[in-house]
């Protein structure tokens, strides 16, 4: 089977970022070997370094999950302002009523 050109770009970036098997490197390189400007371009590739905060486009799944767990907080850190609220309250009205005259 002949490996394309196509397939080729389709693998460069698991090869610059090194995530790929040793055959599937062999393949790419291979296949730079008999692709002089293709080399040049990776060549020039792997120079480039790349930011670590590139912002990664989240699934369905994982919106979902976020916006749950987003909800969660929301809902544990209301209760605990009402708990609060209401002990504050309480301890007023005792200091209110059992306070001497």
């Amino acid at each position: 089977m002949e490996i394309t050109r196509n397939v080729v770009l389709d693998l460069l970036p698991l090869y610059l970022a090194d995530e790929v098997s040793a055959d599937t490197r062999a393949i790419v390189e291979k296949y730079l070997e008999a692709d002089p400007e293709l080399a040049n371009v990776v060549k020039h590739s792997a120079r480039i370094e790349l930011s670590s905060d590139i912002p990664v486009p989240l699934s369905q799944d994982n919106k979902l999950r976020d916006y749950r767990k987003a909800k969660r907080l929301i809902t544990l850190r209301t209760l605990i302002l009402a708990g609060l609220i209401s002990v504050a309250l309480v301890i007023t009205i005792f200091a209110f009523f059992f306070s001497s005259p």
